[in-house]
Protein backbone atom coordinates (compact mmCIF):
# COMPACT_ATOMS: atom_id res chain seq x y z
CA UNK A 1 0.00 0.00 0.00
CA UNK A 2 2.00 3.04 -1.04
CA UNK A 3 1.97 5.74 1.89
CA UNK A 4 1.36 9.82 1.66
CA UNK A 5 4.24 11.62 -0.03
CA UNK A 6 5.11 15.20 0.40
CA UNK A 7 5.47 17.79 -2.12
CA UNK A 8 8.39 20.91 -0.55
CA UNK A 9 7.31 19.54 2.47
CA UNK A 10 3.77 19.41 2.60
CA UNK A 11 1.26 17.21 2.10
CA UNK A 12 -1.05 17.49 -0.86
CA UNK A 13 -3.57 14.66 0.13
CA UNK A 14 -4.88 13.69 3.37
CA UNK A 15 -5.32 10.16 2.21
CA UNK A 16 -4.24 7.97 -0.26
CA UNK A 17 -6.56 8.01 -2.95
CA UNK A 18 -8.39 4.63 -3.55
CA UNK A 19 -7.00 2.78 -7.07
CA UNK A 20 -10.13 0.87 -7.24
CA UNK A 21 -12.55 3.36 -7.15
CA UNK A 22 -10.81 5.54 -9.44
CA UNK A 23 -10.62 3.02 -11.34
CA UNK A 24 -14.29 2.47 -11.22
CA UNK A 25 -15.46 5.75 -12.17
CA UNK A 26 -13.32 6.05 -15.02
CA UNK A 27 -14.77 3.37 -16.47
CA UNK A 28 -18.49 4.34 -15.60
CA UNK A 29 -17.80 8.16 -17.29
CA UNK A 30 -15.78 6.98 -20.28
CA UNK A 31 -18.75 4.02 -21.04
CA UNK A 32 -21.35 7.01 -20.13
CA UNK A 33 -19.38 9.56 -22.40
CA UNK A 34 -19.33 7.45 -25.44
CA UNK A 35 -22.47 6.96 -25.60
CA UNK A 36 -23.67 10.46 -25.16
CA UNK A 37 -21.00 11.30 -27.97
CA UNK A 38 -23.02 8.64 -30.04
CA UNK A 39 -26.61 9.81 -29.20
CA UNK A 40 -25.61 13.23 -30.05
CA UNK A 41 -24.21 12.52 -33.93
CA UNK A 42 -27.29 10.36 -33.74
CA UNK A 43 -29.78 13.25 -33.15
CA UNK A 44 -27.23 16.15 -34.44
CA UNK A 45 -28.00 17.86 -31.48
CA UNK A 46 -24.34 19.79 -31.60
CA UNK A 47 -25.58 22.15 -28.83
CA UNK A 48 -24.82 19.50 -26.25
CA UNK A 49 -21.14 19.74 -26.65
CA UNK A 50 -20.94 21.72 -23.65
CA UNK A 51 -22.23 19.00 -21.91
CA UNK A 52 -19.89 16.03 -23.86
CA UNK A 53 -17.03 18.05 -23.10
CA UNK A 54 -18.00 17.57 -19.27
CA UNK A 55 -18.01 14.34 -19.59
CA UNK A 56 -14.55 14.00 -20.90
CA UNK A 57 -13.40 16.16 -18.32
CA UNK A 58 -14.32 13.35 -16.18
CA UNK A 59 -12.58 10.71 -17.36
CA UNK A 60 -9.79 13.15 -17.17
CA UNK A 61 -9.95 13.71 -13.76
CA UNK A 62 -10.61 10.25 -12.45
CA UNK A 63 -7.87 8.95 -14.89
CA UNK A 64 -5.71 11.27 -13.32
CA UNK A 65 -6.65 10.88 -9.81
CA UNK A 66 -5.86 7.20 -10.49
CA UNK A 67 -2.77 7.87 -11.26
CA UNK A 68 -2.33 9.91 -7.97
CA UNK A 69 -2.73 6.61 -5.78
CA UNK A 70 1.04 5.88 -5.63
CA UNK A 71 2.46 9.52 -6.89
CA UNK A 72 0.76 11.91 -4.26
CA UNK A 73 3.58 13.96 -3.62
CA UNK A 74 3.22 14.70 -7.47
CA UNK A 75 1.59 18.67 -7.15
CA UNK A 76 0.41 18.66 -11.36
CA UNK A 77 -1.21 15.43 -10.91
CA UNK A 78 -3.27 16.72 -7.91
CA UNK A 79 -4.27 19.75 -9.56
CA UNK A 80 -5.14 18.29 -12.71
CA UNK A 81 -7.79 15.87 -11.06
CA UNK A 82 -8.56 18.82 -8.47
CA UNK A 83 -9.42 20.87 -11.73
CA UNK A 84 -10.99 18.34 -14.01
CA UNK A 85 -13.48 17.35 -11.38
CA UNK A 86 -14.38 20.68 -9.94
CA UNK A 87 -15.73 22.08 -13.29
CA UNK A 88 -18.10 19.53 -15.14
CA UNK A 89 -21.02 20.61 -13.25
CA UNK A 90 -20.76 23.72 -15.53
CA UNK A 91 -20.77 22.14 -18.76
CA UNK A 92 -23.92 19.62 -17.90
CA UNK A 93 -25.68 22.73 -16.78
CA UNK A 94 -24.84 24.67 -19.63
CA UNK A 95 -26.56 22.45 -22.26
CA UNK A 96 -29.29 22.30 -19.39
CA UNK A 97 -29.81 25.70 -19.98
CA UNK A 98 -30.36 25.27 -23.57
CA UNK A 99 -32.69 22.37 -23.43
CA UNK A 100 -34.87 24.70 -21.50
CA UNK A 101 -34.59 27.45 -24.34
CA UNK A 102 -35.16 25.08 -27.29
CA UNK A 103 -38.48 23.62 -25.75
CA UNK A 104 -39.66 26.71 -25.06
CA UNK A 105 -39.60 27.87 -28.23
CA UNK A 106 -40.41 24.37 -30.11
CA UNK A 107 -43.53 24.72 -28.46
CA UNK A 108 -43.93 27.98 -29.10
CA UNK A 109 -44.38 28.88 -25.39
CA UNK A 110 -41.90 32.16 -25.43
CA UNK A 111 -44.53 34.71 -23.71
CA UNK A 112 -44.86 32.36 -21.10
CA UNK A 113 -41.27 32.19 -20.14
CA UNK A 114 -40.40 34.12 -17.16
CA UNK A 115 -37.08 35.04 -18.38
CA UNK A 116 -37.36 36.81 -22.19
CA UNK A 117 -36.22 34.31 -24.57
CA UNK A 118 -33.88 36.52 -26.44
CA UNK A 119 -31.80 36.79 -23.10
CA UNK A 120 -32.39 33.46 -21.04
CA UNK A 121 -29.22 31.47 -22.87
CA UNK A 122 -27.13 35.40 -22.36
CA UNK A 123 -28.83 35.07 -18.59
CA UNK A 124 -28.19 30.75 -17.77
CA UNK A 125 -25.12 30.37 -19.77
CA UNK A 126 -23.24 34.14 -19.36
CA UNK A 127 -24.18 33.21 -15.88
CA UNK A 128 -21.88 29.95 -15.94
CA UNK A 129 -19.07 31.01 -18.10
CA UNK A 130 -18.65 33.91 -15.03
CA UNK A 131 -18.43 30.04 -12.71
CA UNK A 132 -16.28 28.75 -15.17
CA UNK A 133 -13.97 31.76 -15.15
CA UNK A 134 -14.04 31.89 -11.41
CA UNK A 135 -13.82 28.41 -10.74
CA UNK A 136 -10.83 28.10 -13.00
CA UNK A 137 -8.55 31.13 -12.30
CA UNK A 138 -9.02 30.20 -8.49
CA UNK A 139 -7.96 25.93 -8.89
CA UNK A 140 -4.88 27.65 -10.64
CA UNK A 141 -3.76 29.19 -7.49
CA UNK A 142 -4.20 26.14 -5.18
CA UNK A 143 -0.57 25.14 -6.62
CA UNK A 144 0.59 27.92 -4.13
CA UNK A 145 0.73 27.09 -0.54
CA UNK A 146 0.18 30.26 0.41
CA UNK A 147 -2.74 31.04 -1.68
CA UNK A 148 -4.62 28.04 -0.71
CA UNK A 149 -7.05 29.91 1.40
CA UNK A 150 -7.90 32.62 -0.86
CA UNK A 151 -8.21 29.95 -3.74
CA UNK A 152 -10.80 27.86 -1.73
CA UNK A 153 -12.51 31.13 -0.66
CA UNK A 154 -12.97 32.43 -4.59
CA UNK A 155 -13.94 28.89 -5.35
CA UNK A 156 -16.56 29.16 -2.64
CA UNK A 157 -17.62 32.27 -4.52
CA UNK A 158 -18.05 30.80 -7.45
CA UNK A 159 -19.63 27.75 -6.37
CA UNK A 160 -22.19 29.90 -4.34
CA UNK A 161 -23.28 31.94 -7.67
CA UNK A 162 -23.50 28.22 -9.26
CA UNK A 163 -26.17 27.67 -6.96
CA UNK A 164 -27.73 30.95 -7.48
CA UNK A 165 -28.05 30.30 -10.95
CA UNK A 166 -29.59 26.86 -10.79
CA UNK A 167 -32.36 27.32 -8.02
CA UNK A 168 -33.12 30.32 -10.42
CA UNK A 169 -33.37 28.58 -13.25
CA UNK A 170 -34.99 25.33 -11.31
CA UNK A 171 -37.69 28.22 -10.17
CA UNK A 172 -37.97 29.39 -14.36
CA UNK A 173 -38.65 25.89 -15.55
CA UNK A 174 -41.07 25.08 -12.63
CA UNK A 175 -43.14 28.38 -13.66
CA UNK A 176 -42.99 28.08 -17.19
CA UNK A 177 -44.13 24.31 -16.84
CA UNK A 178 -47.27 25.29 -14.59
CA UNK A 179 -47.85 28.70 -16.96
CA UNK A 180 -47.99 25.63 -19.95
CA UNK A 181 -49.96 23.22 -18.68
CA UNK A 182 -52.77 26.13 -17.80
CA UNK A 183 -52.85 27.10 -21.26
CA UNK A 184 -53.15 23.96 -22.80
CA UNK A 185 -55.66 23.36 -20.53
CA UNK A 186 -57.53 26.27 -21.13
CA UNK A 187 -57.01 26.30 -25.23
CA UNK A 188 -57.05 22.98 -25.98
CA UNK A 189 -54.06 23.52 -27.48
CA UNK A 190 -51.97 20.22 -28.43
CA UNK A 191 -48.43 19.59 -29.55
CA UNK A 192 -46.95 16.10 -30.58
CA UNK A 193 -43.30 17.30 -29.14
CA UNK A 194 -42.40 15.49 -25.35
CA UNK A 195 -41.39 18.59 -23.98
CA UNK A 196 -42.76 17.54 -20.89
CA UNK A 197 -41.06 14.28 -20.52
CA UNK A 198 -37.85 16.55 -21.30
CA UNK A 199 -38.93 19.05 -18.02
CA UNK A 200 -38.60 16.18 -15.44
CA UNK A 201 -35.59 15.65 -16.87
CA UNK A 202 -34.44 19.30 -16.79
CA UNK A 203 -36.07 18.77 -12.75
CA UNK A 204 -33.89 15.61 -11.77
CA UNK A 205 -30.57 16.73 -13.54
CA UNK A 206 -30.69 20.48 -11.96
CA UNK A 207 -30.79 19.11 -8.89
CA UNK A 208 -28.35 16.95 -8.85
CA UNK A 209 -25.96 19.35 -10.23
CA UNK A 210 -27.35 22.09 -7.38
CA UNK A 211 -26.86 18.98 -4.49
CA UNK A 212 -23.35 18.59 -6.07
CA UNK A 213 -22.28 22.17 -6.05
CA UNK A 214 -23.57 22.47 -2.29
CA UNK A 215 -21.60 19.14 -1.15
CA UNK A 216 -18.65 21.40 -2.76
CA UNK A 217 -19.05 24.14 -1.23
CA UNK A 218 -19.33 22.59 2.33
CA UNK A 219 -16.41 20.53 1.76
CA UNK A 220 -14.37 24.35 0.59
CA UNK A 221 -15.72 25.85 3.55
CA UNK A 222 -14.53 22.91 5.72
CA UNK A 223 -11.08 23.07 4.35
CA UNK A 224 -10.64 27.01 4.61
CA UNK A 225 -11.77 26.18 8.31
CA UNK A 226 -9.86 23.23 8.72
CA UNK A 227 -7.50 21.22 7.13
CA UNK A 228 -7.80 18.71 8.37
CA UNK A 229 -11.72 18.55 8.66
CA UNK A 230 -13.39 15.33 8.03
CA UNK A 231 -14.42 15.87 4.33
CA UNK A 232 -10.38 16.42 3.92
CA UNK A 233 -9.61 13.21 5.59
CA UNK A 234 -12.21 11.11 4.00
CA UNK A 235 -12.58 9.69 0.00
CA UNK A 236 -16.60 8.09 0.36
CA UNK A 237 -17.56 11.40 0.55
CA UNK A 238 -16.55 12.62 -2.92
CA UNK A 239 -17.73 9.47 -4.47
CA UNK A 240 -21.37 9.33 -2.63
CA UNK A 241 -21.81 13.08 -3.43
CA UNK A 242 -19.93 13.75 -6.54
CA UNK A 243 -19.20 11.42 -8.93
CA UNK A 244 -22.37 9.67 -7.95
CA UNK A 245 -24.09 12.15 -8.84
CA UNK A 246 -22.77 13.30 -12.10
CA UNK A 247 -22.72 9.80 -13.50
CA UNK A 248 -26.20 9.50 -12.91
CA UNK A 249 -26.66 13.18 -14.16
CA UNK A 250 -25.46 11.88 -17.25
CA UNK A 251 -27.46 8.60 -17.52
CA UNK A 252 -30.69 10.84 -16.64
CA UNK A 253 -29.98 13.08 -19.88
CA UNK A 254 -29.24 9.76 -21.92
CA UNK A 255 -32.40 8.16 -20.98
CA UNK A 256 -34.68 11.20 -21.45
CA UNK A 257 -32.68 12.28 -24.24
CA UNK A 258 -34.02 15.47 -25.81
CA UNK A 259 -33.55 13.86 -29.23
CA UNK A 260 -36.81 15.73 -30.72
CA UNK A 261 -35.06 19.63 -30.24
CA UNK A 262 -33.08 19.07 -33.02
CA UNK A 263 -36.21 18.37 -35.70
CA UNK A 264 -37.95 21.01 -34.65
CA UNK A 265 -41.23 19.00 -35.26
CA UNK A 266 -43.95 20.91 -34.12
CA UNK A 267 -48.31 20.23 -34.42
CA UNK A 268 -50.34 23.15 -32.34
CA UNK A 269 -54.19 23.32 -32.34
CA UNK A 270 -56.94 24.81 -32.00
CA UNK A 271 -54.89 27.27 -29.88
CA UNK A 272 -51.96 29.43 -29.77
CA UNK A 273 -50.18 31.71 -28.11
Amino acid sequence: MPNLQTFEGAYLWKYVPQLSLSLAFLFLFTIATIVQCWKSWRAKAWFTIPFLIAGVCEVVGYATRAFCFDKTGSLILYLFQDIFLVLPPIGFAATLYMVYSRAVRAIRGEALSPVPMRWATWIFVGGDWICLMIQGNAAGLLGNSNLTTIADYIIIAGLVLQIMVTIFFIGCCGTFDRRMNIHLRGTGATTDVPWQASFKMLYATSTMVLMRNVYRVVEFVSQAVNQEGYLQTREWPLYVFDASLMWLLMGAFFIWYPSWLPRGTIKYCPGRL
